[in-house]
């Protein structure tokens, strides 16, 4: 008898559990799901709320501003100060990343999700699976106190340079809040692995019998996989992290140059340390972040894709190897962020090509996902279009990242708001359309009921068009030679063209954060009053859909027994347009 035969094959009996136990200190990977699902909501209202702010001096950088003037003290003019400015940019980026995107992704969805589309009755470590979620509690306390730090918090970027980042100078930004965002990572970092501990063992250990590698679903392949990046990268960064901490706080010189070296009105003293090691490491890890962020909503766009379009995936297998191909490049070219530090051009010939390669495995994926709404019976619910946005927002913020392969290209448009446009479209737009479609996809599944199907497409309607409003205009200003990260871009001759998108693009960021209020009006009054699910409202074919919703701890009732692939939609051996992988067919 196998593993996954094994496991809860004749039913556990849970015992009645208290409120603590049950819904805060779970060992259950449904609420520790549904945990990091709000932790990054509330997250994503905090982030976006700072990238509003920076907006909005950007594009009124000499004005004051109704009611936020009246937050800034007169020492600054009831301006906002530039230290502060970059304190926004740097805070609003990090809490993105490490605390939206990659919380939701992997850690709401990975959570939710993996047992039950495996057949499982739990993650193989439960008692991990909690950790992994309550060590993120000291990182989104340090986080939000870095704001209150000294010189307004952390500024040196979410990339956390050196010597900016690194030397302890008199200027702002440069000590207790620098130190805080090093330890907020830190503890993000530790999640993430004890995350992809728990879901690699779980997805080889406890499938349920008859669930073969290449009948899980691509959302437990892109899990799988993310896994893995996580496993091997997250170590690179915790070191990086750790050498600079040192460097704060015990004098340490990892990342500090020879002494002599001028950083604006200040010098560094001793040092030998090399400031380049940093962006190796980091970006080591943070290239393959990218693919961490992306990777989970691939998988789980391909679903709704294929449920929706009432289809089959089209190229299955090749789908799973084009994501293994792009998890494998992905490791050989975090060399291409740094074409402007001094390379030598053989080598950054070689992050070029392999850059340019991965277009490669992304055209498969693109492609596959194509060809399975070709002549598809296509049904347009808020996830499939959610879906299809993700699709469209990848293929502009994948052509973009070839610009950005050529290094000719690179060296002009390195630092410019093109880099900002890029970083979105494939970061921003296309994970968040994937959380959003997995969100409404998955929402039955975890609460029992649906969501308003009405105020999702309004919601996805102004989303659409109003992040397009803000990102896309970025690539021209951006071709014009607008830099990124300038509190006052009115104050240089050649950017004032710009400036009129400037405005239209922040007048479209705050309709854009408006429309996100219908989202979270239509979560939580269908987590209360929405129409009551039943198990399968979609008529999908992955294990998920079998169990009760919302699913009892141990999920199933019994042990499911798979014969089929996750994607048999329109099979002529049933009338019914869906075949459940649990559904065994009478010989004919």
């Amino acid at each position: 008898m196998s593993v996954g035969q094994t496991h809860g094959a004749t039913g556990h009996e849970h015992p009645e559990l208290s409120f603590i136990r049950k819904y805060i200190f779970s060992e259950d990977h449904k609420i520790i799901g549904i945990q990091f699902l709000f932790s990054g909501l509330i997250f994503f209202l905090i982030g976006g709320t700072l990238a509003l702010m920076v907006r909005i001096q950007i594009a009124w950088p000499n004005n004051n501003i109704p009611i936020l003037s009246k937050l800034f003290p007169v020492s600054w003019g009831q301006r906002m100060d530039p230290a502060f400015y970059n304190m926004l940019f740097s805070m609003h980026a990090t809490i993105m990343i490490f605390f939206v995107i990659i919380p939701l992704l992997g850690g709401a969805f990975g959570n939710f999700l993996i047992p039950l589309m495996i057949g499982a009755r739990d993650m193989a470590f439960p008692r991990l699976n909690m950790c992994s979620y309550w060590v993120m509690w000291p990182g989104f306390l340090m986080i939000l106190a870095s704001f209150f730090a000294e010189g307004y918090g952390p500024g040196a970027g979410w990339t956390s340079y050196p010597t900016l980042a690194s030397v302890d100078i008199t200027a702002p930004n440069s000590h207790t809040g620098q130190i805080l965002w090093l330890l907020a990572l830190m503890c993000v970092g530790l999640s993430s692995m004890m995350g992809s501990v728990n879901y690699i063992t779980t997805i080889i250990n406890l499938r349920a019998p008859g669930m073969t590698l290449f009948r899980m679903p691509l959302a437990i392949w892109s899990m799988f996989i993310t896994a893995i990046l996580q496993a091997m990268a997250l170590p690179v960064l915790t070191v990086a992290l750790i050498l600079q901490l040192l460097d704060k706080t015990l004098g340490t010189t990892f990342f500090l140059p020879h002494a002599g070296v001028a950083i604006g009105n200040q010098g560094t003293g001793f040092g030998g340390g090399q400031p380049l090691l940093w962006q190796h490491l980091f970006w080591f890890y943070s290239h393959p972040a990218v693919y961490i962020m992306i990777l989970p909503a691939m998988g789980m766009v391909s679903d709704i894709v294929s449920t929706f379009a009432r289809k089959p995936l089209f190229g299955y297998r090749p789908m799973v190897y084009a994501l293994t191909g792009i998890a494998g490049l992905g490791f050989i070219v975090w060399g291409h962020h740094m074409f402007q530090s001094g390379m030598d051009p053989r080598l950054g010939t070689g992050f070029m090509i392999a850059t340019i390669m991965i277009a490669l495995p992304s055209a498969v994926k693109v492609f596959n996902w194509l060809g399975t709404l070709w002549a598809s019976n296509t049904q347009y619910t808020t996830a499939m279009l959610n879906a299809l946005a993700f699709v469209s927002m990848f293929i502009i913020g994948g052509l973009s990242g070839i610009f950005m392969a050529a290094t000719p290209v690179d060296v002009y448009i390195h630092d410019t708001y093109f880099i900002v446009a890029h970083l979105h479209y494939v970061l921003f737009m296309s994970s968040i359309f994937g959380i959003f479609g997995a969100v409404y996809m998955w929402f039955p599944k975890m609460f029992g009921r649906l969501m308003s199907e009405f105020w999702g497409k309004v919601h996805f309607a102004l989303t659409f068009i109003f992040s397009n409003c803000v990102f896309f205009p970025m690539h021209i200003i951006g071709v014009m030679g607008h830099p990124r990260r300038y509190a006052d871009s009115t104050a240089f001759e050649f950017l004032r063209g710009a400036h009129g998108l400037n405005i239209f693009m922040t007048v479209s960021a705050m309709l854009l954060g408006l429309a996100q209020v219908i989202f979270l009006a239509n979560f939580l009054i269908s987590l209360f009053r929405g129409q009551p699910a039943g198990r399968n409202p979609w008529h999908s074919n992955s294990l998920e859909w079998s169990a009760p919703s919302p699913p009892p701890h141990g999920n199933f009732e019994t042990t499911p027994v798979v014969y089929r692939g996750p994607y048999e939609f329109a099979s002529p051996e049933v009338p019914e347009d869906y075949l459940p992988q649990t559904r065994k067919l009478s010989p004919a």
